[in-house]
């Protein structure tokens, strides 16, 4: 896999490389290794992660790994105060500072670099393209090479690996000692059974996630919420200490009821869909989802890969109602059947289709296939995308005789004048 990235890198073009990776694969690991490599030709890297806790998580894991060897790591967020703001400002323009991590705050046009020669985005579907185009034009002078990193692949993605300009890396193994996470699907009449499976959980010294679609009570639709929920668990559980953590809390709370949760101070986190991503709290070892009917695979996949990071058997428990749609139905089947990211993938575009090609939305057909299946006719169009790579190399601009037809339509069928496929 460095190997690819190395060949990229030393190439004459720019590198546009995905990397695809199961939760806690070692992406991390990866998209580090890349920035030193950069490093090493006196070029600056960025991580754009899409939540605070990701990008928090992301920066303690990199400056641990890089302790002692001199290198300038930053950290740049909505949270970040107007003080460290401004001497981040300065580190990156100088070049002082070769890493910085962050949210959506580095795409802000305050925000400048040296020399920028590497972006890596991080849960990459979870950011619009026109986001991630604004940070590949932080440098002036040259394209930056990019990575871009999925745990799960989503339709998009798919769809932009088949047609696009995507190279792909593939992390297809876990660490070893991972024991593979146990998936059920109860419904409400197995919740006293739920209450004392986790009771017994949290005898043996593990903790427990609860997760919520809502933070509060909706008068349009029936699904459990996040403060019900906490009552609830707090008159169930009354002899354990419980976090709660949504998005509406203030930073530094949300981060201290982390932090408890992180340090065994508190035996269950009750949370919304604030820790899909970076929370990694190895002692963890029970995910309960709520509503799960609600949550998109790709969301659950996560959700669920929040658990099984330690040694003990890990298990997530999908909570619904009766009352579910056939989709919901095959979602829940498709979780309870497989832990496999890139098989859940195929589930899911099956299920919601791979997206707009040319424009900004990410998620049903947005384009008009008249024969071709993105679901089943995988090798077809590999072998088409095979015939089409063949002939830009003979004839980038498509200027031959030969290609005049094909030029043509590819004019006729665009409807801007934008290249989104060129930005990942």
């Amino acid at each position: 896999m460095i190997k690819e990235i190395r060949r990229d890198v030393n190439g004459t073009s720019q590198m546009n490389r995905l990397l695809q990776g199961d939760v806690g694969s070692g992406k991390t690991l990866v998209a580090l290794m890349t920035m030193l490599l950069a490093m090493d030709n006196e070029f600056q890297s960025c991580l754009m992660a899409p939540t605070e806790i990701l990008a928090q998580q992301h920066y303690q894991s990199i400056s641990k790994m890089v302790d002692g060897m001199g290198i300038n790591v930053g950290l740049l967020t909505g949270s970040t105060k107007a003080r460290q703001r401004r001497e981040l400002h300065a580190a990156l323009q100088s070049g002082e500072m070769q890493i910085i991590i962050g949210t959506h705050a580095l795409i802000e046009d305050t925000v400048s670099f040296k020399r920028l020669g590497l972006v890596i985005v991080d849960e990459q579907h979870r950011f619009g393209v026109a986001q991630r185009a604004k940070l590949w034009k932080k440098n002036d002078l040259i394209p930056p090479h990019i990575l871009v990193m999925t745990a799960t692949p989503i339709p998009r993605t798919l769809a932009m690996t088949v047609y696009g300009d995507l190279e792909v890396s593939v992390i297809d193994e876990l660490p070893p000692g991972r024991k593979p996470i146990q998936t059920m699907h109860f419904f409400e009449n197995k919740r006293a059974q739920l209450n004392r499976f986790l009771k017994q959980q949290i005898e043996k010294g593990t903790q427990v996630y609860i997760v919520y679609p809502l933070i509060s009570e909706s008068e349009k639709m029936d699904l459990k919420n996040l403060e019900e929920g906490y009552r609830h668990i707090s008159e169930t559980f009354p002899d354990y200490k419980i976090s709660m953590v949504h998005g509406k809390m203030k930073p530094n709370i949300k981060e201290n009821a982390m932090q408890a949760f992180k340090r065994g101070e508190t035996q269950i986190m009750v949370a919304t869909t604030v820790i899909e991503v970076g929370v990694d709290v190895p002692n963890a070892a029970v995910m309960v989802i709520e509503s799960a009917e609600r949550f998109g695979l790709s969301q659950l996949h996560q959700l669920r890969g929040r658990v099984g990071r330690g040694a003990e058997q890990s298990y997530c428990i999908l909570m619904s109602s009766y009352k579910i749609s056939t989709e919901s139905r095959k979602r829940l089947d498709t979780m309870v059947r497989t832990n496999d990211g890139f098989d859940i993938a195929e589930v899911d575009m099956k299920l919601r289709g791979p997206g707009d090609l040319e424009g900004t939305q990410q998620s049903g057909m947005g384009f008009d296939l008249k024969i071709a299946n993105l679901g089943k006719d995988g090798e077809i169009l590999q072998k088409a995308r095979n015939i089409a790579n063949d002939i830009l190399d003979d004839d980038p601009f498509l200027q031959k005789e030969q290609n005049q037809l094909l030029l043509k339509n590819l004019l006729s069928s665009k409807d801007t004048s934008f290249d989104w496929s060129s930005i990942s």
